[in-house]
């Protein structure tokens, strides 16, 4: 759940990286609340079956966009891509494909053109004295 929160109050932030567990936690956690929204919407009638969407799911993806924009950004970053790799989807069949190895790839090690390596020791990025 920290993963969560600190993709979620990181909301505006597309530079720097974010690392696999930030990125999967993010994900995994959105998918949870979103299918516990999407049956409470089909529970109490709010959910469009003819136009595929539900009252709370609807705004909960709305309110996350965002969020979700932000994180997939930063996590191309981790593996030192640029943002706009985000739109590869848009080539059929193998577009998804290729986003789907690049945020499950092991970010870059060491500091890359997009600030330093989220998994390196506080010491490494300058914050504690050696």
């Amino acid at each position: 759940m920290k993963w969560f929160l600190k993709a979620v109050r990181n909301y505006v932030g597309f530079s720097g990286r974010a690392q696999r567990a930030e990125y999967w936690w993010f994900a995994l956690v959105y998918v949870v609340i979103y299918m516990v929204l999407l049956t409470v919407d089909v529970i109490t009638g709010t959910y469009h079956l003819e136009d595929g969407y539900g009252l709370l799911s609807g705004l909960m993806s709305l309110a996350l966009l965002l969020p979700s924009i932000a994180v997939t950004v930063r996590r191309l970053h981790d593996t030192d891509h640029s943002g706009w790799w985000l739109l590869i989807p848009l080539v059929p069949i193998v577009g998804g494909i290729v986003l789907l190895v690049f945020l499950a790839r092991d970010g870059t090690r060491g500091a890359n053109r997009f600030g330093p390596d989220p998994k390196a020791p506080l010491t490494d990025k300058g914050l504690l004295p050696a």
